[in-house]
């Protein structure tokens, strides 16, 4: 699998990591932020995804100020806002299926 299949199939595969970008791209980047705006998600499972994004370079970790506490912000990379594009075609397809506009033929869909 090629990396950039690989980071589609883990980013797109996890509802959390999906949603945490969603908000840096609207302008939060702080992991208090993040915790507020997303209800169920623990503090464990948020480092662990944007941590496997800060890796495959979707979003960049800066650490503000030298003494603790220190303070943490996550921004999408350029290949964030790229990746971003995806998740809205993403998106306008769940929207145009769930309006009617594309039909979706669930006898071509194997059982899971």
């Amino acid at each position: 699998m090629t990396e950039v299949a690989e980071m589609v199939e883990s980013i797109v595969g996890c509802k959390w990591s999906v949603r945490l970008l969603q908000l840096c791209a609207e302008g939060q980047h702080r992991p208090s932020a993040f915790l507020r705006a997303c209800d169920g998600l623990s503090a464990k499972v948020m480092n662990e995804r944007l941590r496997k994004m800060t890796r495959f370079g979707i979003v960049q970790r800066t650490v503000l100020g030298e003494k603790p506490p220190v303070e943490v912000e996550y921004r999408l990379t350029p290949l964030g806002n790229q990746f971003m594009r995806i998740l809205e075609e993403v998106r306008r397809l769940q929207d145009a299926v769930e309006s009617g506009d594309i039909e979706v033929s669930r006898a071509d869909r194997s059982p899971d």
